[in-house]
């Protein structure tokens, strides 16, 4: 494994500047962004699909650091009921598989995006319950008509150029658990995988470390952002884990993002990278910044410093038993 970062957390800086800084952390992977909600700062796919001396400098930036790119993410919400919103996310997406395959790059990163509830929907719908009826309705519907067709589609063209999509698992979106995008793989083929998250899947009182072997299982586990949660067990008793409130309003929420270490210790992230090396797992740990309470560059750095310690690079010698 190596280890990594999403480089939208220096989204206000340029390319060169946070490559500077990610090179300089002694990392060895980057993941880009390249269009959805995270946006693409650092990485426009269209112009340098379109210009070779753009794209060779693009490439020049990232080797002369000694640094891979471990994906291209373009987390967006390609089916959603508002057909502008979705046409510009599903563009992201396919711009972003045909620049990979460009840079020679596997794994697309992004979400399964979530429908409406009717063709006549103006907003997204994600359904949490199975009572009143109408909601298995919703989410059989969501499924029948716009979850498998659009995604058996994108699993042809993904295959067409040699690029595989790890979607998020994310509240909010079809996918949000194994159990969804073991579905969704297995509904619309191999070339659909996972980026797991532990952060969506701690509040959902998911086991990250039994949420790994299980995909590993099914060979799904395809790329891994390392990002923290950390749970108010006191606002948790009075008002469950479903919390709509801002992410802003860190003292009434049931939970909120943070830097790792921060929501969970260092015992259980050494657990889950155990996990990543038990199961073969041979790609890139990329820390990702979603912490309200913390600077980016101070989450970053002990982001690094904790993963450092949890990382083991090689097994010493043979042990005694062997």
């Amino acid at each position: 494994m190596k280890l990594g970062v999403f480089a939208v957390l220096f989204g206000d800086q340029s390319l060169e500047d946070a490559l500077d800084k990610i090179a300089g952390a002694g990392l060895e992977a980057v993941e880009i962004g390249t269009g959805g909600y995270p946006g693409n700062s650092h990485c426009n796919p269209v112009e340098l699909l379109h210009d070779e001396e753009k794209l060779e400098a693009f490439k020049q930036a990232i080797d002369k650091r000694n640094l891979e790119i471990s994906a291209l993410s373009c987390h967006g919400n390609p089916l959603h009921p508002n057909q502008e919103i979705a046409e510009k996310h599903h563009e992201d997406f396919k711009n972003t598989v045909l620049l990979a395959e460009r840079l020679g790059v596997d794994t697309v990163v992004t979400f399964s995006g979530c429908p409406g509830e009717s063709e006549n929907s103006r907003f997204p719908v994600w359904v949490t319950c199975a009572w009143p009826e109408d909601h298995a309705e919703v989410v059989d519907w969501q499924w029948k008509e716009k979850v498998i067709p659009y995604w058996k589609e994108q699993n042809e063209f993904l295959k067409q150029h040699g690029v595989r999509v790890a979607i998020e698992p994310h509240p909010g979106f079809v996918v949000y658990n194994n159990e969804t995008a073991l579905r969704l793989r297995q509904d619309c083929g191999d070339a659909i995988g996972v980026n797991f998250d532990p952060s969506h899947l701690f509040w959902q009182n998911m086991d990250p470390v039994a949420s790994i072997k299980e995909l590993a299982k099914h060979d799904a586990l395809y790329h891994f952002h390392a990002k923290d949660t950390a749970i108010d067990q006191q606002n948790v008793a009075g008002n469950g884990v479903l919390d709509t409130k801002p992410y802003s309003d860190e003292l009434n929420r049931s939970w909120i993002f943070r830097t790792i270490g921060y929501g969970h210790g260092e015992e259980t992230w050494k657990g889950i990278v155990s996990a990543l090396q038990l199961v073969g797992y041979q790609g890139a740990v990329s820390i990702e910044h979603e912490d309200s309470l913390m600077s980016v560059d101070e989450g970053f750095q002990k982001a690094v410093a904790l993963l450092k310690n949890a990382l083991i690079k090689e097994k010493v010698g043979e042990m005694w038993w062997a």
